[in-house]
């Protein structure tokens, strides 16, 4: 929805009164926190240009500035270089338990799952998937490179790596699975596997993070840590996956 001809209805006909004790940018900012919040603004709308919003508030484009600046500090728009302002999406509530399944997952949040592989290559073990792994340090894995949506929007970028040894066909598999991590390990003969840890940390995202999640430099990423075992205890995957801070929480379920 395109919101950029959004008038006021207001008696004064801009919105903010010059002289009432609050700056103009925090009467900005309150003006836009109520249409986001009433539904005026959707989850994800686009907000109108700075150069509308001046005109509409009869201010310079800077008090505007200094007015998204804040809204997106509260996490209430994000700002995205070149394609404009939104209003933050519905945040999604990524379930961390025994078994987790990012399609699962999403589709419990009465949203649309999909991926995209990146990339799938030949690595040797560093030391942190070697001891994930229990394998000698330089042993070769399978990095898989995957793209996380919901609703054709991004929300994990994940780093999958696998012992070569076990997975011979993982490469093949995955190119048949329609951008499946499961559905690809299950055809290697792996069906099911659970979670044996987790362990979250958050930072500012990387460039190919901010490109690919559409991520703003200035706001933190989550990054998980975690290793699944098969039936036999047997670690057969370690993982890094960066969630936007601003569109998933990440809830564990015990």
């Amino acid at each position: 929805m395109d919101l950029s001809r959004i008038v006021p209805d207001d008696a004064a006909g801009c919105g903010v009164a010059r002289g009432a004790g609050v700056t103009l940018w925090r009467q900005i900012a309150g003006a836009l926190e109520r249409e986001i919040a009433s539904g005026r603004i959707p989850p994800g709308g686009r907000l109108p240009t700075e150069a509308q919003l001046a005109a509409r508030f009869r201010v310079n484009r800077h008090t505007v500035r200094r007015a998204m600046e804040e809204l997106e500090r509260r996490g209430l728009v994000r700002i995205e270089q070149g394609r404009g302002s939104f209003a933050a999406d519905d945040v999604i509530d990524y379930r961390v338990g025994p078994r987790t399944r990012f399609s699962e997952v999403i589709a419990r949040q009465n949203r649309d799952p999909s991926g995209r592989i990146l990339r799938v290559a030949e690595v040797a073990a560093d030391e942190a998937a070697a001891a994930a792994l229990r394998l000698r340090r330089g042993r070769l894995l399978w990095l898989v490179e995957r793209l996380g949506l919901a609703d054709g929007r991004p929300v994990s970028l994940g780093r999958h790596h696998f012992p070569q040894s076990r997975f011979a066909d993982l490469p093949a598999a995955i190119a048949t699975s329609g951008g499946s991590i499961t559905r690809a390990l299950a055809a290697c003969g792996l069906a099911e596997y659970t979670r044996r840890s987790t362990r979250v940390t958050a930072r500012l995202p990387t460039p190919e993070e901010i490109e690919r999640l559409g991520q703003p430099r200035n706001r933190p990423v989550l990054v998980s840590e975690s290793v699944n075992v098969d039936a036999g205890g047997v670690p057969v995957e370690y993982g890094i996956a960066a969630y936007p801070a601003g569109r998933v929480q990440l809830v564990f379920e015990f």
